[in-house]
């Protein structure tokens, strides 16, 4: 398949649904829901230069390594941790989750209904809400320590997810905006299909079909755990790494349902493949 994507005989896409269904992703199960990247850090421009390099995002580093600034603060959050401790991580969130998934996917059901019940039963806070790309990906990728989450398939294929097509009363942000379609970057003058259709070709360019490969090591490959993590800012909590956890050795009860608890509410790292 790897051969396949060299020759360009199967899309970016393609190959990234391939490696999620390998790695025991799936789209019936949220906490395993298939991960995608971000691939664009250009949110402002009228017009979109897929030719440019500082159009995109750099594939090599995860969402916590993109500024320099805030790769520093998780290096020092991992250094300040004792290493014979078992927390010690870079990240205490995830890049994907149930949460995570339903947010984006909100003002769709069955998404609408799973997001609430995992709210407690009603929407969020409006100002936390999915309500703009480009707010999302400066909390990602800058602002928020405690959101380094990636992108769903849907971002690819489906522009429908960012309209609010059922009218949902999403409520209203403290500057004022009341929440309905999802606000989208200039280059797609406001068009859902626009978005979707330069999102892909985004996905599917030279820039990305070369560098594709980083990111896939950082959440597929060898630099998902042990030093090769590490030296990537690239450490998740002990919990996330379900399939390296032995639970049948954990014998508090107690301590397990906290464990299972935490892979199911806050996310899972993909199998290595």
């Amino acid at each position: 398949c790897f051969l396949s994507l060299q020759k360009r005989e199967i899309s970016n896409f393609d190959y990234l649904m391939y490696l999620n269904t390998l790695a025991g992703r799936s789209y019936n199960d949220y906490m395993q829901y298939p991960v995608f990247p971000w691939v664009l850090a250009d949110y402002h421009s009228e017009t979109l230069n897929l030719t440019d390099r500082h159009t995109f995002r750099d594939l090599s580093k995860p969402m916590g390594a993109q500024t320099v600034e805030r790769k520093h603060k998780f290096v020092q959050r991992f250094n300040e941790v004792e290493k014979n401790l078992s927390a010690q991580c870079h990240y205490c969130t995830h890049y994907s989750s149930a949460i995570i998934v339903a947010s984006y996917l909100v003002r769709m059901e069955p998404f609408t209904q799973t997001f609430c019940s995992l709210q407690g039963g009603s929407f969020d806070v409006a100002d936390r809400m999915f309500h703009s790309v480009k707010s999302t990906w400066e909390s990602a990728s800058r602002d928020n320590m405690s959101d380094v989450r990636e992108l769903i398939p849907e971002f690819f294929y489906l522009p429908e997810f960012l309209t609010n097509a059922n009218h949902f009363e999403l409520g209203c942000m403290q500057d004022g905006t009341v929440l309905g379609d999802v606000q989208l970057p200039p280059w797609a003058h406001g068009d859902p299909h626009k978005f979707i259709l330069l999102h892909r070709q985004a996905l599917e360019s030279d820039y990305v079909s070369a560098h594709l490969h980083h990111w896939i090591d950082l959440i597929f490959g060898h630099k998902q755990h042990g030093s090769a993590a590490v030296e990537a800012v690239n450490t998740y909590h002990p919990y996330f790494y379900g399939d390296k956890m032995d639970l049948n050795n954990i014998k508090d009860p107690l301590i397990k349902s906290t464990i299972l608890g935490f892979i199911s509410n806050f996310g899972q790292i993909p199998k290595q493949v």
